[in-house]
């Protein structure tokens, strides 16, 4: 795989970006206080796993009833009953979901920026062998003895695939399909002769392809909540490492760090967690409990550790919500409700990020036209206040229409939305009522300034282009049309100062001076 042997293909690139220099920092910083801040981490990791283990032991208590045993009654009082946690059945299932959507959404966040949203697939099919034999073990559902048999089929899928990574001419995507599709075909040959057989009806496998919360029982919630608790220590633990193995395998390979120790062991994590999350989640949608919520946080934030924080909190509201309408209709499977309800958290995130959502996005574009618009207003002015010798300081609507070559109407509401943003006066009226070809404006300090800025932008780059690229002089307008827009001060400066503060463009006329544009 590409995270084990240093392809620097899945080495992940984007908005966390700035996590590898971050992580450069952490490991710099690593060698000499490596003795003082592990102790911190240990305890931290074991205040965790007693924490949970506490709940784990309250939540468990007299857990003899499963949640479809609840009497029905209205929505609001099931509202109320559920939220209320009295009952030990609801308390089970809600810390249940709790857990999984903590464990599932944290350990995928590593999968994610990793680009290796496949791999939870190929886990979650690649285990579903090991269940089967779990049963057989002891002719019973035995939590322990699931555990161990789809832990060792995760475990071995997950090697498997990297075997034939490196011994064959197929790639890692390929790879996964061979090995999700082997193992689920073969899972699914073992679940169906199980239940074929004299205890199969009883045997709840059925249960492990779309997930019931209400089954949980006691022994799967403390298997769920040691191995969640074990799973959130070791991130605790191995932050720093697993941060660096994510973000520059080659790196951590020169500074030398156990990669194949650290990537199996994430490995082991994730197998861990999606064998746990089988009996809430189901084997078909445990993967999306991973990617997805990891997935939202990913467009919310630039950071890591943040990433890891929302991705463990969308995780535990996916799982809370799904187990609650779980509860309301008890014909509905959990697992399908709980990807519903992160699929869901990732659409807002989606659509209404504050950075990376499909609305901001759209809203920063209309701002940006409207900048656009305005700049072009404003240079149009400038040409004419230059055509004139710069001794006009107040132009008609209709003179300004024929510089931009437009009609009256579109020319008026440019002019309106300079005097709107400060830029500009209307002259002919105090109120700005009388608007016509004839009404007359005139640009404020503000509006000049800017103005001269962006010319200063056009003339500079275009000087630049055909002094230190070779362009043609009439071949640079168009280029200087755009990037007058988008290029900051301090490159601006840059350019002029390579120029030697040049006063002409290539076409002879005048370039803004510095003091014009800060005046």
């Amino acid at each position: 795989m590409n995270s084990a042997n240093g392809d620097s293909r899945g080495e992940p690139r984007g908005i966390l970006g700035s996590e590898r220099s971050h992580a450069y920092a952490m490991l710099r910083r690593r060698k000499p206080s490596a003795h003082m801040d592990l102790p911190i981490r240990s305890k931290l990791a074991f205040r965790t796993i007693g924490s949970v283990l506490a709940l784990l032991a309250f939540s468990s208590i007299a857990h003899a009833a499963k949640i479809g045993d609840i009497a029905d009654t209205s929505w609001s009082d099931q509202a109320l009953e559920f939220f209320a946690l009295e009952h030990p059945a609801i308390r089970a299932a809600a810390l249940g979901t709790l857990l999984i959507g903590f464990c599932c959404g944290a350990l995928g966040s590593f999968l994610v920026v990793r680009k290796l949203a496949l791999l939870g697939d190929t886990l979650s099919h690649a285990v579903l062998p090991g269940v089967a034999l779990g049963f057989l073990w002891n002719a019973s559902k035995d939590p322990w003895a699931i555990f161990v048999g789809a832990t060792g089929a995760g475990v071995m899928g997950v090697a498997l695939v990297g075997w034939i990574q490196h011994t064959t001419r197929l790639k890692e995507d390929s790879a996964m399909g061979m090995v999700l599709a082997g193992f689920y075909g073969l899972g699914v040959s073992l679940t169906t002769m199980i239940q074929n057989m004299v205890m199969g009806n009883k045997s709840g496998l059925d249960k492990l392809f779309f997930g019931q919360a209400a089954a949980l029982s006691s022994g799967d919630l403390w298997l769920l909540g040691i191995i969640s608790s074990i799973s959130i220590a070791l991130i605790l633990l191995f932050y720093k490492e697993f941060l660096v193995i994510s973000f520059d395998i080659g790196f951590a390979k020169a500074v030398g760090m156990p990669v194949q120790a650290l990537h199996y062991l994430l490995m082991a994590l994730l197998t861990f967690a999606v064998v746990v999350s089988l009996q809430a989640v189901g084997v078909v949608l445990v993967s999306a409990l991973l990617i997805t919520p990891a997935a939202a946080a990913y467009l919310l934030t630039d950071r890591m550790h943040w990433v890891l924080v929302l991705a463990a909190g969308f995780g535990m509201i996916s799982g809370i919500l799904g187990a609650f309408i779980s509860y309301l209709s008890n014909n509905l499977p959990t697992g399908p409700l709980i990807v519903l309800g992160s699929t869901t958290i990732f659409t807002l995130a989606l659509i209404f990020g504050p950075k990376h959502g499909l609305l901001t996005k759209a809203l920063r574009r209309r701002r940006q036209r409207q900048r656009i618009a305005l700049e072009n207003t404003l240079k149009s002015v400038f040409h004419l206040s230059e055509s004139s010798g710069f001794t006009r300081k107040e132009f008609s609507i209709a003179a300004l229409a024929n510089e931009r070559n437009q009609d009256l109407a579109s020319t008026e509401k440019e002019v309106r939305a300079l005097v709107a943003a400060q830029l500009a006066r209307h002259v002919d009226s105090e109120n700005g009522a009388e608007w016509s070809g004839q009404a007359r404006f005139q640009l404020k300090k503000a509006g000049w300034l800017r103005a001269c800025e962006i010319v200063r932008n056009h003339r500079l780059w275009e000087l630049y282009l055909t002094n230190a690229a070779q362009y043609q002089s009439d071949h640079v307008h168009d280029d200087a049309e755009e990037i007058e827009h988008l290029i900051g001060e301090d490159i601006v400066q840059r350019i002029e100062e390579r120029l030697k503060s040049p006063i002409q463009d290539p076409h002879g006329k005048l370039i803004p001076r510095r003091d014009q544009v800060t005046a």
